[in-house]
């Protein structure tokens, strides 16, 4: 292994308004550049640290100025012996001619610093309608540095086949540029850590020998703090869900004066224990909300976006959620927005004791929803040293943990292409894939509450829990991106 430190450069180029600035912020993970949907927003190359190991290895991203008007660039250039080096030599007056000024910006950037060029296409047209690319590609070539094409703007995530057809797609069409040495699917938005490391093994084989060693450091330490997120992560996520499951609430003592006496003798005293019972219940889901409120919160700044947005990824999740319990369309969509997260505004009437309209009509239609489920499914009742509690039932404790890991993929996926916050982060089909992730783990998750709620937050359940959700979780992620996902996930 060669211990000099390696400094190595990505330059992003594009046609104008095709996305850089948006996936070098996913790739750098702030907020860097300005980005609007307007043609040359980027006018000068920015440079941007991707990585630094301990060693001094540094990666580096190159956010260009876009190609103008590249079919008149390339008829200039061809008319030059030397191409690039003609084209660069020439002053350009950056506002009459701003295409070729910017273009300028973007070939000396990559002549000069890049080791490996990175350049984007549109995915949601097809190749054949791109009219800028043969100029564009042609250009490339004259410059001599190895390309890999991006597929950018590819839409929401779906299944891994569908997404394959469509890279294999424009593969076929650059087959006829021998400068392409790859094609890539990297979108700026909804895409995760487990897909970007494909893009970075792929990238680093196109390194010169010299670089490999300190790539390989800079690579290392990537997939290391990758996976100190993940599995702080569902560190996080496993505390919230043992929470739920050894939380209960007091039923309160029922009035054994005159008044209840006489409410029995007309039949109201059993609405007075319901109503009790449902008060109970009531809490414990505003506890259980505001819990979901604050992991989500916590996830987000794990991953170095805003806190702020919890509300807006629950309310993904909620989106395309399906609740399998046996209730209508309404009581679902109210114990769907527990189960995301996304129930808001619960806390006002609870806090001072009552169940009025607003807050307490929200907790009563979710009461109302759960126990139209069944008992079983959504709360159990239990008596301990005389006092009646309420608690979360098993069933409705492993639909907690689906939506635990739904959320933990849409804040995963959060792109921060145009800001903080993109739509379609949590398609409906990842149910599917994390129900069949989870599925194997039936037995053990049935046994594991009950553990749970027998031992404080120190004991082994608790980090079995924690070993669960990081397995279904993992198995998630194989399926949703099959063959990308590292070994290493699987243990801690």
């Amino acid at each position: 292994m060669n211990d000099t430190a390696a400094t190595i450069q990505f330059a992003l180029i594009s046609h104008t308004n095709n996305g850089k600035t948006t996936l070098a912020r996913t790739l750098v993970g702030v907020d860097v550049g300005e980005v609007r949907d307007a043609a040359h927003v980027t006018v000068l190359a920015e440079e941007h640290t991707l990585l630094k190991t301990a060693e001094g290895d540094a990666l580096q991203l190159w956010d260009t100025p876009g190609f103008g008007d590249s079919v008149r660039l390339l008829r200039r250039l061809a008319m030059a012996g030397n191409p690039i080096g003609w084209f660069l030599r020439e002053v350009f007056d950056r506002y009459r001619d701003k295409p070729f000024w910017l273009s300028q910006q973007a070939l000396r950037t990559a002549r000069d610093s890049a080791d490996v060029v990175l350049y984007l296409v549109n995915s949601s047209e097809l190749p054949r309608d791109a009219g800028y690319l043969p100029a564009e590609m042609k250009i490339l070539e004259w410059l001599g540095k190895p390309v890999v094409v991006l597929l950018n703007q590819m839409g929401p995530p779906r299944p891994a086949n569908e997404e394959a057809a469509e890279q294999a797609r424009w593969k076929a069409h650059l087959d006829q540029y021998p400068i392409v040495r790859d094609v890539l699917a990297l979108d700026a938005f909804a895409r995760c850590w487990v897909h970007e490391r494909v893009f970075y093994e792929a990238v680093g084989k196109l390194l010169d020998e010299s670089k490999q060693a300190g790539y390989a450091r800079l690579l290392a330490l990537w997939q290391a703090n990758n996976q100190d997120r993940f599995h702080e992560a569902m560190r996080v996520a496993a505390v919230q869900l043992a929470a739920a499951a050894r939380d209960s609430e007091p039923i309160a003592l029922a009035d054994t004066g005159f008044l209840q006496s006489a409410m029995k003798a007309v039949g109201l005293a059993k609405s007075a224990d319901q109503q009790r019972q449902e008060k109970a219940m009531a809490v414990l889901v505003e506890r259980l909300n505001a819990g979901i409120g604050e992991t989500t919160r916590v996830l987000l700044k794990l991953h170095r976006l805003d806190p702020g947005e919890a509300a807006r990824i629950n309310a993904r999740v909620r989106e395309n959620f399906k609740v399998r319990a046996p209730v209508d369309k309404a009581q679902a969509g109210l114990l769907g927005a527990v189960v995301s997260g996304a129930a808001t505004g619960l806390s006002a009437d609870l806090m001072t004791g009552g169940l009025t309209f607003g807050a307490g009509a929200l907790l009563g239609g979710v009461v109302g929803a759960l126990t139209a489920a069944g008992a079983a499914w959504g709360f159990n009742t239990s008596t301990e040293r005389n006092k009646t509690t309420v608690e979360f039932a098993d069933e409705f404790l492993h639909t907690l943990l689906l939506g635990s890991v739904l959320r933990y993929l849409a804040v995963a996926h959060f792109g921060r292409g145009r800001g903080n916050f993109v739509e379609g982060e949590a398609p409906a089909f990842w149910q599917t894939e994390v129900e069949a992730a989870a599925a194997p783990h039936a037995n053990e998750l049935a046994g594991l509450w009950s553990a749970l709620r027998q031992e404080d937050d120190s004991g082994k359940a608790g980090e079995r829990l924690r070993q669960l959700l990081t397995a279904v979780a993992t198995h998630a992620l194989s399926r949703l991106y099959p063959t990308k996902v590292d070994p290493e996930l699987h243990g801690r």
